[in-house]
Parts: C-alpha cells; structure tokens; sequence
C-alpha cells in the first residue's frame, strides 16, 4: 500500500496556514488601514539651515520667550508653571526643552517655532483666520532673518540635549508622548511617575491633580488620550510608528498633533512601549525557542518509535 501520510502532512500543513493568513495577515490589512512610512523625513517641512547654538542660546532665552511657558532643567530654567496649572492654561502642559532636540527632527523643530499649527498638523483645529490661535505662539523673529534665527535656536535646543547613544526609552517616551499619555504598567501619569506614597491622604491629592490635568487635556483635545500600556500588543509597531508619523492618515480630522520624533526617538519609544507592555517579551522568546526545539527532537524520536512499532506489520 502507498504511504499516503506525507501527502495528509502537506493537506493538513497547507489548509493550518490558509486559516492563519485569513483569520491574521488578510483580515488584519482589511480591517485597518495601511500606510507606509516615510522613515520620519517630514518631507512636507522646510529644511532647517544650518544654526549658530550660541546665538541660538540668546533668542531662546531673550526674544523667543521660549522660556515663559516652557522649562530647560538642564541649563537651570524652572518651568514658570507647574503641570496642572499649565494644563489650565494651555490645554497641556509645554514639554521640558532639554532634551528636545535629541527626540524631534530639526526641520518639525524649525517650522514648529516658525508655524506650531502647521507643524502640528493641526490647522483643522487652529485657524489663525477665524480668530482660532494655537496656545503656543509663533516666533515672529527678533529683527534679523528669522530662518537663520530659527536655525540658532534649533541648533541651541540640538546642542543641549543628550546624544543619540545617551537618549533613554524613558527620556524619549516622556519628552514625546508622556504629557497626554498616562502607561500604568510603567507608573507614568500625565503630570509624571507615580511616586511610593507612606500616607493615603499624600496618594489621593497626587491622583486628584491627575485628574484635574486630564481634565484640562480632555477639553483640549475633545477626549482622554487612551493609555498605552499594552497598545503596542494590541497595535502593534507599525502601525504605531505610522500613526505617531501622521495621525491624520488613520483618524482626519483628529485634534491628536503629529509627533514630530525623529527615527531613532521613534525606535526609542517603541522600545519604551515593549519594555512596559511585554515586559516577559524576552524571556517569552527565549522559552518559546526551546519550546520549538523539544518539538523537533520529540517528532524526530516519535517518528522513529512509528517506525519501529510499524516495522514488522507491514
């Protein structure tokens, strides 16, 4: 008699992954949509000149009034607000500049000193024409070239803030996402870590400027950013980096601006969302390839025990 099994094999084998590909890849391109990334080159802003950081240090402290609603901790510069109150105010709370120019691209860097709406690719929600004026105020310029002036404070920003090999997951996700996306699984609220509280009454006022600050952000934005503790499971890589690239792809319309992150703070932040949300990710991986490995040699042996054991009926 033929041996039919390795015919069953390859029947069973091509229907199990003809389930696979329409239960995951095929409806998963079908259920959502699909853009490529343009690998953070904001090809749609201006190139940014190259900048003088000293005199670029002058107009960020002096004309720019950078610092009127934004805090440098790292050249000493407290924030003139702290988080709630700023929230109140702008609707969010202005990022920390230190390391700015370390996490977003100097050319979204430039047109959003130049152009915040713009650059934000919020227009839709800030018509300067209607009277509807983004919170941060665009630089005017302080008398000289304003490209030039803004490719000072650009190359100032760049000059401060960690290298590329000093800058942290935590640094990145922080200056980039922090201010509107609270992640449990890391601690992180909006307005910081959560710290170790010794009494219950220092948790509950904590928590309650937390939500005095999603409040303010809420009417900012007209919802709660969601919290992204385990979005990179149920998202995943791509179409986070695409979204974060351009939110109006997937949602037109949407208050969310774009991030402005260049590649590597991109690469950072995700390594940040799959350190909180597959904490096990690693060791996952590690149990699952020995997992693979046991199969193999128990198939090897199963197949020579059949042999074995079918030997003398055939």
């Amino acid at each position: 008699m033929k041996n039919k099994e390795p015919l069953i094999l390859i029947i069973v084998v091509f229907f199990t992954l003809l389930t696979y590909y329409l239960v995951e890849p095929f409806a998963h391109s079908q259920m959502h949509k699909h853009f490529e990334s343009e690998g953070f080159a904001y090809k749609d802003l201006a190139k940014v000149k190259s900048g003088d950081a000293t005199r670029g240090k002058d107009l960020v402290m002096g004309a720019g009034a950078c610092t009127g609603c934004h805090s440098i901790n790292v050249a000493n510069v407290p924030a003139p607000m702290d988080a709630v109150s700023a929230a109140a105010s702008y609707g969010v709370n202005p990022p920390d500049l230190s390391n700015a120019g370390a996490v977003f691209d100097a050319n979204f860097l430039g047109d959003l000193i130049k152009n915040p709406a713009h650059a934000l690719m919020v227009e839709h929600k800030f018509d300067a024409s209607k009277g509807q004026m983004h919170p941060m105020v665009p630089f005017y310029g302080a008398g000289g070239d304003l490209d030039q002036e803004v490719a000072d404070m650009v190359a100032y920003l760049q000059s401060i803030a960690v290298s590329k090999e000093e800058l942290t997951p935590k640094i990145a996700y922080e200056v980039a996402c922090g201010r509107c996306h609270a992640n449990h699984y890391a601690n992180w609220t909006q307005i910081g870590e959560k710290p170790a509280f010794k009494k219950k009454q220092d948790e509950y006022a904590f928590e309650s400027k937390v939500l005095d600050y999603q409040e303010s952000l809420t009417k900012y934005l007209g919802t709660l950013p969601p919290d992204l503790s385990i979005y990179i499971r149920s998202r995943g890589e791509h179409y986070i980096k695409t979204f974060v690239e351009n939110p109006q792809n997937y949602l037109k319309g949407t208050a969310m601006p774009r991030v402005g992150v260049n590649a590597e703070a991109a690469e950072k932040v995700i390594e940040y969302l799959e350190d909180s949300g597959d904490a096990k990710r690693h060791e996952r991986e590690s149990v699952g390839r020995n997992v693979m490995i046991f199969i193999v040699i128990f198939a090897i042996f199963a197949l020579l025990w059949k042999k074995q054991v079918w030997r003398d009926l055939h």
